[in-house]
């Protein structure tokens, strides 16, 4: 019997018990989305640094719990967006809550109330009638009388079917989490094969995590608006390759920033960024970056759909 043949049968007699969704990830900046994301995934798909609103595009990672496929949403941090680039972003994540099966909604339990973000998010869902799994995350950071205390607040709203309490960087919670959502899941068949880890395309996450290592290495000195492009990828018959990135950003002081004293802090970057992508790939890279000034990248209708931004959100 072949293979087509087979799962025609198993469809017809019932035998098929595949499971396959789509989550969207929600919360305020820095609630630990990508976190959680990269902890369900068993591998780093989101990049994960300390300033907030990192993640500029939804990154689809790809979570498989027995027979369920969890394509699980990284949205950018939903907040009161001003400037192009942030309308961009959050008009990206409510997109990918209107897109999903189900939504979590991720909290950071380490602040004391329901900041403005969050009861944006809140007030957003019950606008359209959407429901919602509650993550308070960070839950070492608070006394359980005081989790308890969230708890309510959050129920009283009215729109969640379940609560977890995790700690996303510690995994702690997780698997129960894992567990929920891959039960919850519709019937179907997987969207992908089972072992891949995500859909974005391998040149934008090398560019990602070069802008993770630049973010986390500058975040005090550099300003948010900088972005990173692999202008060039090239194989080798070793197995080897070849990656070409641009730096851009607005200011020549934000170039001799990047650059650092005789270079020193971009090759740093470099060494990092090019150690990440050989683990991550299983190959030996030869990483090269280049830093220019593009006083207005940030208003290039380009960069927007190469992260699938809508330019005029």
């Amino acid at each position: 019997m072949t293979d087509s043949a087979k799962s025609d049968r198993e469809t017809q007699e019932g035998g098929n018990s595949h499971r396959c969704g789509v989550v969207a990830l929600l919360g305020a900046p820095n609630a630990g989305k990508s976190t959680l994301l990269n902890g369900l995934v068993g591998a780093k798909i989101s990049i994960v640094t300390h300033k907030v609103q990192t993640t500029r595009a939804r990154i689809r990672g790809i979570a498989m719990e027995g027979d369920s496929q969890i394509v699980l949403v990284d949205t950018p941090g939903i907040f009161a967006a001003e400037r192009r680039l942030e309308r961009a972003m959050v008009a990206a994540a409510w997109a990918g809550a209107r897109d999903a099966d189900s939504i979590v909604l991720i909290y950071d339990a380490s602040r004391k109330r329901i900041d403005k973000d969050t009861r944006m998010i809140i007030d957003g869902l019950k606008e359209t009638n959407r429901r919602a799994v509650l993550v308070l995350n960070k839950i070492d950071a608070i006394k359980r009388e005081r989790l308890l205390e969230l708890i309510a607040l959050f129920n009283a709203e009215g729109i969640f079917d379940e609560t977890f309490m995790i700690s996303a960087l510690k995994g702690d919670g997780v698997k129960d989490l894992m567990s929920y959502l891959a039960a919850s899941v519709p019937s179907g068949e997987w969207l992908f094969p089972d072992d891949q880890l995500s859909d974005l395309p391998m040149r934008l996450l090398a560019a990602e995590v070069t802008r993770e290592k630049l973010f986390l290495h500058l975040h005090q000195e550099l300003p948010y608006a900088l972005t990173v492009e692999t202008e060039s990828w090239e194989d080798f018959q070793d197995g080897s390759a070849r990656l070409e990135q641009t730096i851009y950003v607005q200011r020549d002081q934000h170039k001799s920033i990047c650059l650092g004293k005789k270079g020193q802090m971009i090759r740093r970057i470099r060494e990092e960024a090019q150690a990440e992508l050989q683990e991550m790939t299983g190959r030996k890279i030869h990483l090269f970056l280049f830093v220019k000034v593009r006083e207005r990248w940030v208003d290039d209708p380009e960069r927007y759909r190469e992260w699938g931004l809508e330019f005029n959100a």
